[in-house]
């Protein structure tokens, strides 16, 4: 197709679309949706091989937010049945981070409910960013505590954090309807604050929340012109007791023509797959490693995620290697633009995830031996009746999401 031979021209070359056609590519239909695939697969592979980098969460606090996200279980007003804690000591966060380390990750997210640190705060963090790099050489860190106020993303990048991840979650006509709390500009100028201080700003979008075509675009458009070194994509996770928890409007089609159109938009920015892969994408995931080069490993911020073991698996089985601390993500004109990714050698930076700051409500990171879709043992094992009946139908994967009640701010062993 003509629109799809345009678009990979445009990719290779890092032209950037038209919005009239950004558009056509969610419009396509589902007969399509496999040429579109390879279209943007072809984009992915120019600039990133067959690499996938693997990044680990760990949230830092749980809960306790004083915005009102309506994506969020950890919002104001939130009834979810979430994990609940304050701000875990710095070893705690270390030895959760190095679950992730093990399992093959490559970044640690270290993530924070609220709407911005005090300067009390990024002490802490600096504390944490100081235990993990001291302990595993060659890590990435990335920080995602909110709104910035001046000044702090100075002090994070001298303790050492390589990159600031806040997202954009959605277009700017439509984030009134989202968080009143705060304002798009808030978030805009906080992914400002990060890029001007020298880390590598890492800043994407929620799907699924209800928006349009047009929405999708939009926020995408914007997200270039901001040119953050990582785009986390995530799927809204709707958990029971938010006000998206009724908001299914995603199959995994519509969520495979998402990641090409930001693929197009973004042909030489890593994309990362966050929160909300497993509920919506389900058995297509290996397909999307065609449009993303890294994905979050384990447990979302307050969801659980697939297992570890079947994300390397998944991996290998589709033809992709995982992402060495040696190599650099970026493309070698990004890397060196400075403050980019991968920039000082097998340090720099790669991607990240939003509830304030990167995956979203329910994302967060692990992953873990025995567990299985949404890392828990029976759903692993084969999908009862109903659940199968559900998916054939398109219906919604309720089934799938699940509370995070393991890692950190627990006693149990973390999903990695």
């Amino acid at each position: 197709m003509d629109l799809l031979n345009t678009l990979v021209d445009k990719g290779l070359r890092r032209e950037l679309p038209t919005r009239e056609e950004a558009l056509a590519v969610l419009a396509t239909s589902d007969d399509d949706v496999l040429d579109v695939v390879a279209a943007a697969g072809k984009v992915r592979r120019h600039w990133f091989g067959r690499r996938v980098k693997l990044n680990y969460l760990v949230n830092l606090k749980s809960g306790l937010c004083p915005e009102d996200c309506s994506y969020c279980s950890q919002r104001l007003g939130s009834t979810a049945g979430i994990l609940k804690y304050t701000w875990l000591k710095p070893d705690e966060a270390s030895r959760a981070a190095a679950a992730g380390l093990a399992g093959g990750a490559k970044r640690v997210c270290l993530v924070a409910s609220g709407r911005g640190p005090t300067d009390r705060d990024v002490d802490r963090v600096a504390g944490t960013i100081k235990a993990i790099k001291e302990q595993n050489e060659g890590v990435e860190v990335c920080a995602c505590l909110g709104l910035l106020s001046d000044g702090q993303a100075e002090r994070l990048r001298e303790a050492g954090a390589d990159a600031y991840n806040h997202n954009l979650n959605t277009s700017e006509a439509t984030y009134g309807d989202i968080t009143t709390t705060h304002t798009y500009a808030d978030r805009v100028d906080t992914v400002t604050k990060a890029h001007a201080a020298g880390l590598s700003a890492c800043s994407g979008l929620i799907a699924g929340m209800g928006e349009s075509d047009e929405d999708l675009v939009d926020v995408v458009f914007s997200l270039r012109e901001l040119d953050p070194d990582s785009v986390p994509v995530n799927f809204l996770i709707p958990v029971e007791g938010t006000p998206l928890a009724k908001e299914w409007n995603l199959t995994p089609q519509r969520c495979l023509r998402i990641l090409a159109m930001v693929r197009f938009v973004c042909p030489d920015v890593e994309v990362r797959i966050a929160g909300g892969r497993e509920v919506h994408l389900r058995t297509m995931q290996p397909l999307a490693l065609n449009l993303a080069n890294s994905i979050f490993l384990g447990d979302y911020l307050t969801t659980e995620g697939q297992a570890g073991k079947a994300d390397l698996e998944m991996i290998a089985d589709a033809g992709f290697e995982v992402e060495g601390a040696e190599q650099v993500t970026l493309p070698g004109h990004r890397a060196t633009a400075g403050g980019g990714c991968g920039s000082h050698g097998g340090g720099g930076c790669g991607p990240q995830e939003s509830a304030g700051c990167g995956g979203h409500e329910g994302s967060g990171c692990g992953a873990h031996e025995d567990g299985g879709v949404c890392g828990t043992a029976a759903a692993a094992a084969p999908a009862s009746a109903p659940a199968a009946v559900a998916a054939a139908a398109g219906e919604a994967r309720t089934d799938l999401v699940a509370v995070r009640r393991r890692g950190a701010g627990t006693d149990l062993a973390p999903n990695a």
